[in-house]
Parts: C-alpha cells; structure tokens; sequence
C-alpha cells in the first residue's frame, strides 16, 4: 500500500478559501470553480517544490493569482470570433493553385505565333506602350493592335478550351493555334 502524501488532507481545507478569493477576483461562478481547480492541480503537480512548516495558504493563493494574471495575459490575445469570420480573414489561399494556374498561362502563351506572343507579352506583360511595342517589332501601331487583339481571342480560346492540357502531348507546330486571317505566308516579327 501506498503511503499517503499530507496534501491530501491539507489540500481540501483550503478549497473553501481559495473558492471565495476566486470568486471575488473573477465575479464568475464558473470562472471561478476552473480557477481554483487549475490551482490545485498546479498545487498537486508541484507539491515537492513546497517546503513544510511555511504558509501553505499563501503559497495556494499566490498559486491563484499567478494562474489568473496568466489567464488574463492569454484572454488579452485572444479574438472572439463565434461565426469563424476572422479565421476565414487569416486563411490563405493554397499557392500551387496560382503556381499551376501562371504554367497554363505561359503554356497558352507558347501556342500563340510568334507575333502575336510577342506584341501581347510586350503590351501585356511589360507594360510597353503600343508605339514603343511597334517600334521594337519594327512594325506599325494598327499592327501591334491587331497582333495584340487577335492573341488576346487566342488566348482566350486556348485557355477556355483547355488546349493546353492536350498541347503537351502534340507536337510543337501542331500544338500552334492560328487565329482567322493569319496565313502561312504572312510575316512575324521573331521574339
């Protein structure tokens, strides 16, 4: 059998104690019950750190205290959010997703002729201006337009038609959308 450690009998004449200091500090019943359990089980843990013959109540309450002033620190931190609208707020969407989304993207922009894919990255992505674009493709602004329209329409079909999934598996020339009214014979600038 084991032998009995003198806090179960010292322990329970204090509950009273701390349960009414609880219940002043807190002003909350139920508060105040947490309170005095999570002190004397913090007590329990720790009861080779007291030393016999001191003040067993004043180590008690200043386990209470100490256990309420960290409480309050945590309440301090803490947000109220019953609907979950603050942690929808922290939420992040996943990156592969916008990863995956940019390499179809660049894989449409590789189906568009040469021309085209070049006015449109210029324009588009560069922020060149429509007369700096022309005059680095040595060509007029109506072209640049035209290229930038026409690979704008290709894109979007490329991209709304999922082409670019099947592009992977057909060769590179094969793989070419053409818009309406570019013909073989017309002449592109070269990227």
């Amino acid at each position: 059998m084991t032998e009995r450690h003198p806090f179960h009998v010292l322990l329970p004449q204090h509950a009273q104690a701390l349960r009414g200091r609880a219940l002043k500090l807190t002003s909350n019943q139920h508060r105040a019950e947490d309170l005095v359990q999570e002190t004397l089980l913090k007590a329990w843990t720790n009861r080779d750190s007291y030393r016999p013959g001191t003040n067993l109540r004043a180590w008690l309450f200043t386990i209470l205290r100490n256990t309420l002033y960290s409480d309050w620190r945590k309440f301090r931190r803490e947000v109220q959010d019953v609907d979950g609208a603050c942690a929808r707020a922290l939420a992040e969407e996943p990156r592969q997703e916008h990863a995956l989304a940019l390499k179809e993207l660049i894989s449409a922009i590789a189906l568009l002729p040469d021309g085209q894919r070049r006015s449109l990255v210029m324009t588009a992505a560069y922020g060149f201006s429509q007369l700096e674009a022309a005059n680095a493709c040595d060509c007029s602004v109506g072209t640049i337009k035209s290229r930038v329209s026409r690979g704008r329409s290709a894109l979007n079909r490329v991209l709304a038609d999922d082409q670019v999934a099947h592009s992977a598996r057909m060769p590179r020339d094969r793989g070419r959308v053409r818009p309406t009214g570019q013909h073989h014979g017309e002449a592109v600038a070269v990227m």
